[in-house]
C-alpha cells in the first residue's frame, strides 16, 4: 500500500518510518530538502499528481509556550491551515484513509486519571486549539469525500532524542541540574514512538478516534531512575514541595522563562494518565512498555 506521511523529518517521522517501510510504500512531504514532496504547509498547498492509499499527516508545531502574537499565529498556520492545505491537494484523488496525529492536549486538563475519548474538548492554549480545528475540519472533509478518519491523540511520546519535557528532563539530568520536587510519585501517560507505526496498519482499516499511550503510566522517580542509570550518573536530588512552592511564586515574577513557576511546578506534582482501553479493545493492540523499552540513545 501506498502511504504518503508528512513531518516525516522530524522526531515522530525519523521514528516510524523504518517500521512503515515493512508495510508500506512510502512518500514523504515536507519543506525539508530531504523530501519527496517539497513544500511548507503553512504556506503553500502541496503540488500531489499521484495517488495514496493512506496519508498519515503527522506534521506539526509544538512544543512551546508562545511568547508573541506571531508565535500563537504558527499553531494555527501549520497544525490548522496546513491541514488544509494538504486536504485541498488531495481532493482530486483522496486516499482510503487519512490518519491524524492530533495529542491528548486537546482535553485542556493538567491532572486526572484514566481520561478518556469522551472526555470534552476544554483545550485552550493555541497548541490544542489548533489541534481542536483541525481534527473539526477533518471529521467533515473526510465524510463529504467518503475518506476514512483515524484520530490518534498520542500522550508524551518517547524515543530516541525526544523532544519537548521529557527531552528536557534528559538534558537537566546529564547536566545535573535537574532536582526532583517532592517524592516524585506523580504519574504521566507516555507513548513510545514505535507504536504509532504499529498501530497504523490496524487503524487504516477500522478507522476512529483514540488515545494511545502505555498501560503503566511511569512516575517521575521511575523515569529518573531509568535516565539516570542509561545516563551512569546519579540520582537527582531532592528539594521539598513547600520550598518548590516558594521558588515558584518567584517564577511567577519572572515569567515564562523562569525554571520553575507554578503553572510548570502543578505539571511535576499532578498526575495526568489517560485510558487507552479503546485502542487496545477496538484495534486489538498492546502498547510497548516505556520503561522497558525507552532507550535515550
Amino acid at each position: 500500500m501506498k502511504l504518503l506521511l508528512t513531518g516525516g523529518s522530524g522526531f515522530l517521522g525519523h521514528s516510524i518510518i523504518p517500521l512503515l517501510e515493512k508495510s508500506f510504500e512510502i512518500k514523504t512531504l515536507g519543506f525539508e530538502k530531504e523530501n519527496d514532496i517539497i513544500c511548507d504547509l503553512s504556506k503553500e498547498t502541496p503540488l500531489i499528481n499521484q495517488d495514496f492509499h493512506v496519508v498519515l499527516h503527522a506534521a506539526g508545531k509544538a512544543h512551546l509556550v508562545p511568547q508573541s502574537q506571531e508565535e500563537v499565529s504558527m499553531f494555527f498556520r501549520i497544525n490548522t491551515e496546513g491541514t488544509k492545505k494538504l486536504c485541498k491537494s488531495l481532493e482530486t484523488n483522496p486516499p482510503q484513509t487519512f490518519v491524524f496525529i492530533s495529542t491528548v492536549a486537546v482535553y485542556g486538563i493538567e491532572s486526572g486519571l484514566e481520561i478518556n475519548e469522551d472526555y470534552p474538548l476544554n483545550g485552550n492554549m493555541p497548541y490544542a486549539k489548533s489541534k481542536i480545528e483541525a481534527e473539526n475540519f477533518l471529521i467533515k472533509w473526510c465524510h463529504k469525500y467518503n475518506v476514512k478518519l483515524a484520530i490518534l491523540r498520542p500522550s508524551l511520546i518517547a524515543g530516541k532524542n525526544p523532544p519537548g519535557n521529557l527531552g528536557a528532563m534528559i538534558k537537566g539530568m546529564r547536566t545535573r541540574r535537574y532536582l526532583r520536587i517532592g517524592d516524585g510519585n506523580a504519574r504521566k501517560s507516555i507513548l513510545m514512538a514505535d507504536d504509532i507505526a504499529r498501530l497504523i496498519p490496524k487503524v487504516i482499516h477500522k478507522g476512529g478516534i483514540y488515545n494511545v499511550c502505555d498501560n503503566h503510566h511511569p512516575s517521575f522517580f521511575e523515569l529518573e531512575s531509568l535516565i539516570s542509570k542509561q545516563l551512569g550518573v546519579n540520582m537527582p536530588k531532592a528539594i521539598s514541595l513547600r520550598f518548590a512552592k516558594i521558588l515558584a511564586k518567584f517564577g511567577d515574577v519572572l515569567g515564562a522563562k523562569a525554571p520553575l513557576n507554578t503553572n510548570k511546578l502543578n505539571k511535576i506534582t499532578q498526575s495526568l494518565t489517560f485510558s487507552n482501553e479503546k485502542a487496545k479493545n477496538e484495534l486489538d493492540w498492546q502498547p510497548l512498555d516505556v520503561l522497558e523499552n525507552f532507550k535515550i540513545d
